[in-house]
Formats: structure tokens, C-alpha cells, sequence
């Protein structure tokens, strides 16, 4: 009997801290290698959540096709296996159509579930546990986790609520985190885009001060009036917490722009810390 080599779909990937011009990339590889885009964020995956999440826009795309933009509504929780099951589905389709699937993000959790083909334990939200986990902050939070999962809180992102509360929901349901089976299905080619701290503080600030110009309050202020609480907007960090809690006066909009920029930066640590640690990454200063 003959054996027949598997032969993985490739793909590429581009990841980098916030900032580094991942979506311009993406635009210029997929006009130069017929290809077209899936884009990997945790916050553009949100109708309305334009300017805040800095969503490309149509002239940008220069006629890519960009998927997984504008699929979940702002108001429910989109998981991390929505995302994959939505991306496969995309990648399978560009692949019929001869073409190159781009994964463009800077969410690495998205990215690595993706790629890696994880799968996650079925377990149903909890929402008597979450209304009281929802209260509490993420230092009490990874507190908690660390007693129920010390390997889970080990390599989860310290700062990000909505993942902590779940893997101490799953912690709770199964006795501990479990650990996740990958079947690596995609042969991947990585291009990672970073600079250098002052380069990168510089660009987030020019990129911030754009972003108010153009309306992000009011894009906040709209989201709100259609029904997006202000502890909801608050949850996605960074603008659109900082939105909210100025349309609340709880601060004012120098202490927005000064919390925007701190926690960006902040932000963009975590994100290459998190990329840093897969080999295969090949790093280019954009």
C-alpha cells in the first residue's frame, strides 16, 4: 500500500505589538502574492467598533478582500472559538479560490488557537459566577486562578478580565484547566513587525491624538446610545474604557489621553512578550 503524504495548506501570518503597521503589510503581501486578508483582533471583530480598534478601511484595503471584520455585536461576548471556527471556514474558502490566506493581528490568543488547531474544553458560562468574579479585580482575579490552576496562571495575560474570569469558570467546572490538545493544521509562514520603544510610543501617540480627531468619543457616545453598556465598553480596555469613563466624567480628557497612551504601551509589552516566545517568528523593524 502506497502512503500519501499530507500536505498542509500554507499560510501566512503577521503579528507585532499594536502600532507597527501590521494591516498595511497585509495589504501590500496579499496585492503581491494573491492573497487575501483574515484579520486577527479581538476588538474589530465588533460592528461599530471602528476608530477606536483602528479598523482598516475600505480605501486602505485597496480592493483585498479582509475577512472576520464586523461579524459579532458588540453587546455579546464573541469567544475565542468563534473566531477559529469563523477563520477556518474563511481559510478554506480563500484556499478554493487559489489564493493566499493572510491572518493579520495583533491578538495572539486568536492567532495561536488558530494556527496551532487548539481545542478547548466545552464548558457552559456560569453567570451567577461571573456576576460575582465581575466585581472583583484582575489582581484578586489571578489571585483566585492561581490557586485553582498555577500552570494556567502561568501563561495566561494578567490584565485581560473577560480571560481570567473564563479560565477560573473552567478551573471551577472541571477541577482545573485542562490542557489543550493542538493538531497543528496550517504550515505557517510568520513575519513579526515591531520598533523600538521610543519609535512605537511615538507612533501610538501620533495614532491616538488621529483617533480623536476623527471621533472616537463619539464613537463611544454612539456605541452607548445603541445599547452597549458603560461597563461593557469599559471591558475592552484601553480607548473605549477610557471613552467611557470620560462620557461618564469620571475623568477628564487629558487623563484620557494620558491613560490611552500609558496602557497602550503597556499593551503593546504584553503583545510582544506573548510573540517573543514563538521561534519561528521571523522579526523585521516596520
Amino acid at each position: 500500500m502506497q502512503n500519501k503524504l499530507s500536505v498542509k495548506p500554507k499560510v501566512l501570518v503577521i503579528v507585532g505589538p499594536t502600532a507597527t503597521g501590521k494591516s498595511d503589510l497585509a495589504v501590500k503581501l496579499a496585492l503581491k502574492y494573491n492573497g487575501e486578508v483574515i484579520s486577527a483582533d479581538s476588538r474589530q471583530v465588533y460592528r461599530g467598533m471602528n476608530i477606536g480598534s483602528g479598523k482598516i478601511t475600505k480605501e486602505e484595503m485597496k480592493g483585498i478582500p479582509h475577512h472576520l471584520l464586523d461579524v459579532a455585536n458588540p453587546k455579546t461576548t464573541f469567544s475565542v472559538t468563534q473566531f477559529q471556527k469563523l477563520a477556518e471556514k474563511k481559510i478554506a474558502e480563500i484556499l478554493k479560490r487559489d489564493k493566499l490566506p493572510i491572518i493579520c493581528g495583533g491578538t495572539g490568543f486568536y492567532i495561536d488557537t488558530l494556527i496551532e488547531g487548539k481545542v478547548y474544553p466545552a464548558v457552559k458560562e456560569n453567570k451567577k459566577l461571573r456576576a460575582i468574579l465581575e466585581k472583583k479585580s484582575t489582581t484578586d482575579l489571578l489571585k483566585i486562578l492561581k490557586k485553582l490552576d498555577l500552570d494556567r496562571a502561568s501563561n495566561i495575560d494578567i490584565h485581560n478580565k473577560v480571560r481570567l474570569i473564563r479560565a477560573i469558570e473552567i478551573a471551577k467546572s472541571l477541577g482545573k484547566v485542562p490542557k489543550v490538545k493542538s493538531s497543528q493544521p496550517y504550515e505557517a509562514t510568520y513575519i513579526g513587525l515591531d520598533l523600538a520603544d521610543l519609535a512605537l510610543k511615538e507612533r501610538i501617540r501620533a495614532r491616538l491624538l488621529r483617533r480623536l480627531k476623527q471621533g472616537m468619543v463619539a464613537e463611544v457616545a454612539r456605541l452607548h446610545r445603541g445599547g452597549v453598556s458603560y461597563h461593557r465598553l469599559e471591558s475592552f480596555g484601553l480607548e473605549y474604557k477610557n471613552c467611557a469613563l470620560f462620557l461618564q466624567k469620571k475623568i477628564s480628557k487629558q487623563q484620557l489621553i494620558e491613560n490611552v497612551l500609558k496602557e497602550s504601551i503597556q499593551y503593546a509589552k504584553r503583545q510582544r512578550t506573548w510573540f517573543k516566545r514563538n521561534k519561528a517568528i521571523e522579526w523585521r523593524t516596520s
